[in-house]
């Protein structure tokens, strides 16, 4: 198991950085895994799921502030054109989407064949993700100035794992 949840984690994080690279034009970078920062505005998180041999959640945790930057970018639209309803939460859903989809093309390759959830996309206020006590969680880190993400990871636990 620990070898999976490492090579999972490993292309989650080449996955978040080319996905932003390519789709919002930023780099972001490494950084601790901290609680993010209050927000007036709020959080919101996208996650999907995968399912095959390797199973779990990926879900990309963030301030709407930066969610606001994010899709700005993504839409190539002004940042107060940024509708604060579905459009956040449809570039944020997207943005999960193609994190997920990446480390989902990559996990095959390695021969761990999986399938993809669609995605969703919650919002509020100090949101958590609960694991339930067969999973293995990591949580990454990401940065870009005062702009911060967070990625968990949970991987369910298999017999003989």
């Amino acid at each position: 198991m620990s070898e999976q949840i490492e090579l999972i984690v490993q292309l989650t994080q080449q996955a978040v950085k080319g996905v932003f690279q390519n789709m919002v034009s930023m780099e972001v970078s490494d950084e601790a895994s901290s609680p993010l920062a209050q927000d007036p505005q709020g959080e919101i998180m996208g996650s999907v799921g995968f399912i095959g041999v390797a199973t779990g959640v990926i879900y990309v945790h963030t301030r709407i502030s930066f969610a606001r930057v994010i899709t700005s970018r993504m839409l190539g639209i002004p940042e107060p054109e940024v509708e604060p309803g579905d459009m956040l939460s449809d570039a944020i859903g997207e943005l999960s989407n193609m994190v997920v989809g990446n480390v989902k093309s990559k996990l095959c390759d390695a021969g761990f064949p999986c399938t993809l959830s669609i995605p969703s996309v919650v919002r509020g206020q100090g949101l958590k993700v609960q694991g339930a006590s067969q999973a293995t969680r990591k949580i990454i880190g990401f940065g870009n100035g005062q702009n911060h993400l967070l990625v968990e990871v949970l991987l369910k636990n298999t017999n003989g794992s």
